[in-house]
Formats: C-alpha cells, sequence, structure tokens
C-alpha cells in the first residue's frame, strides 16, 4: 500500500530559520502542528533534576518536551512547566507509553490505556490537563497487539486529552500495520538517527507516510573521525561545535532531535542550528563521513 507524502515540506530544501525564533526552527507536522524541531529528552534525571534542567532549558528557549514514561520523572517536569514564566500554551508537551510486554489486542490495550492515564496522573503534579503529543514507545510483538496499542491512544485522544499521536522505533511495516487501521495517524517516530546511524532509507520511508522522523539519540556513537571532520567544517561556519555540525546534519536531513545535558553551554548550543546551512558538498561528506 502507498501513502501519499502528507509533511508539508522537505526540511532540507527550506532557508535557515531566523536566529531570533524562540525555541528553533519549527515544521508544519501531517495534521497541521507546528512542532519545534528541538527538544529537550528528559530521559536520564529524577524528578528534582528533571525539574530544574526543564527550568533551564525553558529560560534558554526550549519549547519542545519528550517527558518519557522509563526515566519516572514526569512529575519533577510537570512541576517545572507549572513554575515557570513561559505560558503552557507555548511549549509543545509529549508524553509516552510502554506496552510493548503485551500480547495480543486485548492485552496491549489495557496496558496502552493505563500507560496513557499514568502520564494524565503525573502530569497532575504541574495542572497540566492536556498533552500535545504521546507517544508509544515500542512497538508491540506482533500485529494485533500493535493495533491494540494504537487503539488505546486513539481513545485518549476521542476524550481530548491530547492532539497528536506518535511512535517510537517503529519500522515502515509496523507503522503501515497502524495506517491500514484507517484513523488517526502518527506524526513523528522517534528512531536513533544520527550522524553515526543513518538508518539509509528511513527518513524517506516515514516521509512517505506523512511521519517526521525525530532522533532520540542524536550525537551518540561518534567516532573520533566523525567528530574530526565535523569540527573542519564548524570552522568554515563561524567555529560551531562538532556537535552543532552533527545536529545541523539531522536537520538538513529532513529529521528533527531530541537532545539532553545538565550544561547551560550545551542546551545555547544544540539550539543554535537554525540560522546557518552546510552545503550540499559538506553534507554529501557527512554522509559518506570521508
Amino acid at each position: 500500500m502507498s501513502y501519499a507524502p502528507l509533511i508539508s515540506h522537505r526540511i532540507s530544501h527550506r532557508p535557515p530559520a531566523p536566529a531570533n525564533l524562540v525555541g528553533g526552527e519549527r515544521v508544519k507536522l501531517s495534521n497541521g502542528a507546528a512542532f519545534p524541531l528541538a527538544s529537550f529528552g528528559l530521559q536520564v534525571y529524577d524528578d528534582e533534576t528533571a525539574r530544574q534542567l526543564t527550568l533551564v532549558a525553558l529560560e534558554v528557549g526550549y519549547r519542545n518536551f519528550f517527558a518519557s514514561v522509563l526515566a519516572r520523572n514526569q512529575r519533577g517536569f510537570a512541576k517545572a512547566v507549572r513554575e515557570s514564566d513561559v505560558p503552557r500554551s507555548d511549549i509543545y508537551i509529549c508524553g509516552s507509553v510502554l506496552s510493548n510486554s503485551a500480547r495480543g489486542y486485548d492485552a496491549a490495550f489495557a496496558l496502552s490505556e493505563r500507560g496513557c492515564k499514568d502520564n494524565m496522573n503525573a502530569m497532575k503534579a504541574g495542572s497540566i490537563e492536556k498533552l500535545d503529543m504521546i507517544m508509544l514507545d515500542y512497538p508491540g510483538p506482533d500485529a494485533a497487539s500493535i493495533r491494540g496499542q494504537w487503539a488505546a491512544l486513539e481513545q485518549m485522544k476521542s476524550q481530548g486529552l491530547v492532539d497528536d499521536l506518535a511512535v517510537s522505533n517503529f519500522t515502515p511495516a509496523q507503522l503501515d500495520v497502524i495506517l491500514e487501521m484507517g484513523g488517526t495517524a502518527p506524526v513523528v517516530n522517534q528512531l536513533p538517527f544520527s550522524l553515526a546511524n543513518q538508518l539509509p532509507g528511513f527518513i524517506d520511508a516515514n516521509r512517505e507516510r506523512g511521519i517526521l522522523v525525530q532522533s532520540w539519540s542524536p550525537l551518540s556513537r561518534l567516532s573520533r573521525s566523525d567528530i574530526a571532520l565535523c569540527r573542519e567544517i564548524g570552522e568554515a561556519h563561524g567555529n560551531k561545535s562538532p556537535y552543532q555540525v552533527a545536529l545541523r546534519f539531522i536537520v538538513q536531513s529532513g529529521a528533527s532531535f531530541s537532545t539532553q545535558t545538565r550544561s547551560r553551554t550545551h542546551f545555547q548550543e544544540d539550539l543554535d542550528v537554525f540560522d546557518w546551512s552546510l552545503t550540499d558538498d559538506e553534507m554529501a561528506r557527512l554522509r559518506k563521513r570521508a
């Protein structure tokens, strides 16, 4: 089955975004929602650390947050949103559901439904009554299980508790299980896409289905030669760091990214990738990493 492209335009063909755009560049998802390409992924922090770092991220300019259920720190994140001076309407919040251990439609639906409720209960710590996105962290073991998982997320949407639905670590075939259901389609697929793990064909396969790839591990596994190449390229762009070059490569490849850090400097650095561009030759060198 083929699907018409739904994402409004290819990221790599647009000019750099204005430097003063808070939170960095945004792209329209297939449902029309404006999605900031840079996200802070709260995945390795306790509640209090998550609260403190979320406040820093908001001060620096982040407006997109992925609060993973795996980290068990959603309450700390939610408290920071409540304490911040940034209006809730300016913040894009994605929660997550982990239900891939359930097998079969009914079991997967029940565990996913519980996961949706757990997200909302945690977000109450910050008086957050609705999410912008909920994401399945992993697909179930078979098609029936995936359908059950997805039906629970669609129920959450029908209840007015979330606007956008997404997935993580789904192959094109697993995406098609959802698309063939004929209901709400996922708008984002989180994958371990990076300069060091380029996943040939995955960006295009997702784009063809109207789905934006979000890298959940954008700076992982960079080798010394990768860093050296990125440093050389960065020097030609006002001494951008190797990591900024690696993030810019992701954006110009047609994806978004979710980073994590404990450093205000790194928060700022990771946002500073939207008002400049890599050349076609530089992109080709990075794809070849030579």
